[in-house]
């Protein structure tokens, strides 16, 4: 394992790591680095103004999520062959880029991780099947596991430790920190506070204008529902770490959740519904509280101070360091490379 080379895949929606948004590019980021960090030789597949301690390698200038002019499949396509097309200067490759560069992996002898980071829809299951024989997939939580498909492992993703500052006292507000779209839980989070009579702050990419325009900015009062925009890593260390407690009320099943993570590396609990990943990110009444429903979320908050702020940076660091996803994927690599996988 010492001499391998490795190569890892991140999206070209935006640069790796991203500036604010973008967490499928964050994830990969942090995979590189830490495997950098553990002397390999890692050359990361990214935008041409990404950041690595590792090689680079680009085609796609700047990344297309940024610019709109740019045809989003084109750069997809380029991205995607750059890599393909130098799988045979690698022991083995990490993709980090969802279902289409399996259509290329019976193409070439150098064996493919597979992180899926979700599924967008049961519509891209078919491609995973396909090559469920010839692939090395990893889940990044046991609840997001298909039961048509066979897994190497689940790898929970992992955060640097280091840009998240443990806040020991607990702040006024509550605060949702995500992509603003219905099933990430804006409007609910709106609810919870205004039912609770708090402060919320919202954070976050608008991903859904028509649900922003017509059911979130109208409720924005700038004094005790208030929207920041979309923050970047220093912004979001302060506020996840300022903040009473991060609502995510979603309303989809949620393969991971990295404001959550996130938020305990801080020392701040969650309030969430009970769906998705989350049983297996928030230790209940430890860590924060899983709920089913807007009025739960209300009646969870007054017990959110009885928590031990310390107790959710140790459950972070145990499950969501980066070190921790990198022992878990420099195992998934032994496997495969010994044959046992």
């Amino acid at each position: 394992m010492d001499n391998i080379k490795i190569a890892i895949l991140s999206p070209a929606c935006w640069r790796t790591p991203p500036r604010k948004y973008g967490p499928w590019e964050q994830v990969a980021s942090n995979i590189a680095e830490g495997l950098v960090a553990h002397g390999y030789d890692v050359t990361l597949f990214a935008t041409a103004d990404s950041m690595t301690g590792g090689k680079l390698e680009a085609v796609c200038d700047v990344p297309y999520g940024e610019h709109p002019e740019l045809d989003a499949k084109v750069c997809e396509c380029l991205h995607i062959s750059h890599f393909m097309e130098r799988a045979h200067q690698f022991d083995i490759l990490h993709n980090n880029y969802d279902f289409l560069p399996l259509t290329y992996s019976r193409l070439i002898k150098t064996p493919m991780v597979t992180t899926i980071h979700g599924f967008s829809s049961p519509k891209i299951l078919p491609v995973y099947k396909k090559y469920n024989s010839t692939s090395w997939y990893v889940s990044i939580s046991n609840s997001d596991r298909s039961p048509e498909l066979d897994y190497t492992a689940t790898v929970y993703n992992g955060i640097k430790p280091e840009e998240f500052h443990f806040q020991e006292k607990q702040g006024s507000y509550l605060l949702f920190f995500g992509r603003i779209h219905p099933e990430k839980g804006t409007l609910e989070s709106i609810q919870i506070a205004k039912k609770a009579g708090m402060k919320l702050i919202i954070s976050g990419l608008v991903q859904d204008e028509k649900y922003f325009n017509e059911k979130v900015k109208p409720l924005i009062d700038g004094e005790q529902i208030v929207y920041v925009g979309n923050s970047g890593p220093q912004r979001r260390d302060e506020l996840l770490g300022g903040a009473y407690a991060l609502l995510h009320p979603i309303r989809f099943e949620e393969p991971f959740g990295l404001s959550v993570a996130e938020a305990m590396m801080c020392g701040t609990p969650v309030v969430a519904f009970n769906r998705g990943s989350m049983p297996e990110l928030i230790v209940h009444g430890k860590t924060g509280f899983l709920v089913q429903n807007t009025e739960e979320a209300v009646a969870a908050l007054p017990a959110v101070k009885n928590l031990h702020r310390r107790d959710c940076q140790h459950h972070a660091l145990e499950n969501f360091s980066m070190d921790k996803m990198i022992d878990g994927y420099i195992e998934v690599y032994r496997k495969i490379l010994s044959g046992k996988a």
